[in-house]
């Protein structure tokens, strides 16, 4: 059981998040938040290593400028989780809306099901840190775009293909992007690049394959054993055509 519990029933987000701010600031290390229906900007810009249980559906921005707590979500949440998240950890058991990981510069996330749109967009890495997004369903449209840096793992799980939408890694200058199956070349998006995951390719990702798979139950060999298309830039100026230079 966590430490400290908050139930937010009936609590409007300002006030959710000004409990939850004091109980980080008075040393609690286990955060469990019950009834959680859409409050947005749950564990904006903490810091610190704590565990914030959440029993409901999470609001847009989750974790936005988290900076090393860990969030775990028994339930869905709604757009934008872990925008530009910088360290730490989110754990969402269900799926998540549009722009999962926007701009996110640190840190991991894993999703259980699917994302919306535009997963992954604008995320970014500099040095040793690099954002982590593991998807177990599909994606819609757009995945990674404008992509800069970080890595997308997504596994399709569930009977559905790792993306069946076009403009995957439309723009992408950076990082790179890992479906499960196979991926046809007209789902690219401009600036992208596709090729089957070779032996380094596969045990770069496995760290986090395994850790996908221990966050929800699964088998992690089954998840080891499938083959992967890697996603990259073509160029690092993808749109540098589309510009007029005297």
């Amino acid at each position: 059981m966590a430490g400290y519990r908050i139930d937010a029933q009936d609590l409007s987000y300002t006030r959710l998040n000004q409990l939850l701010r004091a109980a980080v600031a008075a040393g609690e290390k286990e955060i469990e938040i019950e009834h959680v229906l859409g409050q947005r900007f749950i564990a904006d810009g903490l810091k610190g290593e704590v565990t914030i249980t959440i029993h409901g559906v999470a609001g847009g921005d989750l974790g936005m400028f988290m900076s090393g707590p860990t969030c775990i979500v028994h339930g869905n949440a709604e757009h934008a989780p872990g925008n530009t998240m910088d360290a730490g950890m989110i754990v969402i058991h269900g799926s998540a809306g549009d722009a999962v990981a926007h701009s996110m510069r640190g840190g991991k996330i894993f999703v259980r099901d699917d994302i919306g749109y535009r997963g992954g967009i604008h995320m970014k890495e500099y040095n040793t840190k690099r954002p982590i997004l593991v998807v177990g369903g599909s994606s819609r449209a757009f995945l990674g775009e404008y992509m800069a840096g970080g890595l997308i793992i997504v596994l399709g799980l569930g009977g559905k293909p790792a993306v069946e939408e076009r403009g995957i890694g439309s723009g992408i200058h950076g990082g790179e992007i890992y479906l499960r199956g196979e991926v046809p070349s007209y789902l690219l998006g401009v600036g992208a690049t596709e090729k089957p995951a070779g032996d380094d390719e596969r045990e770069r990702i496995a760290p986090y394959l395994r850790e996908f798979a221990g966050l929800f139950g699964m088998d992690a060999g089954a998840l080891l054993s499938e083959e992967y298309v890697r996603i990259a830039p073509a160029s690092s100026r993808p749109f540098a055509n589309t510009y007029t230079w005297e």
